[in-house]
């Protein structure tokens, strides 16, 4: 047999290369779909797999390769590789148009080698990818189990941006651990080309400093400036959208959200477009400035969007405000009182305020809830109500730093039992253990402060939804 004859025959088949490389990409996608198939179908597949790889097995060793088929097979989806092992369908996306950045950098510490496979930049999201081996189990964490203590871009410890919003997704290879690090650009700005250094300090408790600097391009981007305003006059808060991105794989939006209460939270937890198509459902938002203006506080917001078709012509937005409500305080002077919401028609009525064997026991009705309520709600409100009472030194309760309220101890009791006394009516008992693990030293009534907090029985309220034309 003429060999030299044989695979030049070969060479001159015509291969179509999209019609190859879309039943490559189907079979895979049909053998996923026939898993939990009967059994027939199972050993179908099993065939053919066996019988395609006896083929290929077979042109490989005899040196046989079409030209055209190598080149076919090269951009062929590789199956299982590790986008598709994290399901992350916009680094399999971007691995198709060739826009992942390859890595191959391999640093060794004490025993325990991180590999960082490759790395792309879309939109806002950045995704890092990597292998790491060696003695994990000589750490402090349980078998099976990876934990990193990273920072971004020389920042160092919680402080870091880029630690808001990182999520990890680990992968057990038999022979160590892949991982993929996602990140928000923490940054309103956008860069071209970005250069991350990455400090790994302690992988599972063991300490290496693993020091990397990768490379990152993201192709230019297509912005759209929309300054779209939307009013909420009777919760007094407003939503801008700013401009709307596009990046290869994905959109990002920006937009501002304006409050005259600084705790209000004001998000956007759907879009869709004109045909129906969901752009995003509850997706995270990255936070890029907060400030204090005439109108109110000002909240600059991103937020990660899947791929906008180019043609969409409008984009319905559906968000929700959590109100924050200032907590209500009240001196312990008089047996009878009312704590009353400041932004809603809730209320407190304290019936009787006592004092019994080193406890001080409160009866009370719960004011402005629905008429009726369903058992987990009510399981909810009840377990809510043993922790946003508190009861604080009357000299010590101005002192509390509403930024990080934390009680004052050995001057404060902030927790106590809660005893359902008519459930219809939303009447309860609370009692305080006057001398438990909490306590007010030389403590009495008219030199105590009860302090309540009615934000967690606040309901999240659905805004109208509105709409905006993109103008090409």
């Amino acid at each position: 047999m003429d060999h030299k004859k044989i695979k030049y025959v070969i060479d001159q088949i015509e291969v179509p290369e999209a019609e190859v490389l879309h039943a490559i990409d189907r079979g895979i996608k049909q053998s996923k779909q026939s898993e939990w198939g009967r059994s027939s179908q199972k050993k179908k597949i099993m065939i053919s797999c066996i019988m395609a790889a006896s083929v290929f097995g077979l042109t490989l060793s005899s040196g046989f390769i079409n030209s055209n088929m190598n080149k076919v097979l090269a951009d062929a989806p590789v199956i299982g590789g590790i986008y598709e092992r994290f399901g992350d369908k916009m680094g399999l996306n971007l691995e198709k148009q060739h826009l992942v950045t390859e890595l191959d950098q391999t640093i060794t510490k004490n025993g325990v080698s991180v590999n960082l496979n490759n790395a792309y930049f879309d939109g806002e999201v950045v995704s890092v990818t990597g292998h790491v081996s060696g003695d994990l189990d000589k750490g402090t964490n349980e078998k099976g189990e990876v934990s990193f203590n990273v920072n971004f871009e020389d920042n160092k410890g919680d402080s870091d941006p880029w630690l808001n919003g990182k999520s990890t997704d680990i992968n057990n290879t038999g022979n160590g651990y892949d991982f993929q690090w996602k990140l928000a650009y923490p940054y309103q700005t956008m860069k071209k080309d970005l250069n991350l250094p990455i400090s790994i300090h302690y992988i599972n408790g063991i300490k290496g400093d693993w020091n990397f600097n990768i490379p990152i391009t993201q192709k230019k981007n297509k912005t759209l400036t929309i300054n779209h305003l939307k009013s909420y006059q009777n919760e007094d808060i407003q939503i801008k959208i700013d401009k709307i991105n596009w990046a290869k794989a994905s959109s990002t939006m920006l937009f501002e959200t304006v409050s005259n209460y600084k705790d209000d939270h004001i998000d956007i937890n759907k879009a869709k477009d004109e045909k129906g198509n969901v752009l995003f459902h509850y997706a995270n938002n990255t936070r890029l400035s907060q400030s204090k203006e005439e109108d109110g506080y000002h909240t600059a917001l991103r937020k990660s969007l899947n791929k906008i078709d180019k043609n969409v012509k409008s984009i319905a937005f559906y968000p929700f405000v959590s109100i924050s409500d200032p907590p209500v305080q009240k001196v312990l002077t008089s047996s009878t009182f009312v704590l009353q919401s400041k932004r809603t028609k809730m209320a407190i009525k304290v019936n009787n305020v006592s004092c019994k064997n080193n406890k001080l026991i409160l009866d009370y009705q719960f004011l402005g809830l629905p008429d009726h309520m369903s058992k987990n709600r009510f399981d909810i409100l009840t377990h809510n109500l043993s922790y946003e009472f508190l009861l604080v030194d009357k000299q010590y309760a101005g002192k509390i730093n509403p930024e990080n309220p934390v009680p004052p101890k050995n001057h404060s009791i902030s927790r106590n039992h809660v005893k359902v006394l008519d459930k219809k009516a939303y009447q309860f008992q609370s009692v305080f253990q006057l001398d438990g693990e909490d306590q007010i030293e030389n403590f009495s009534l008219q030199d105590t402060v009860l302090q309540f907090d009615f934000s967690s029985f606040i309901e999240t309220r659905e805004l109208a939804p509105f709409t905006v034309h993109l103008s090409k």
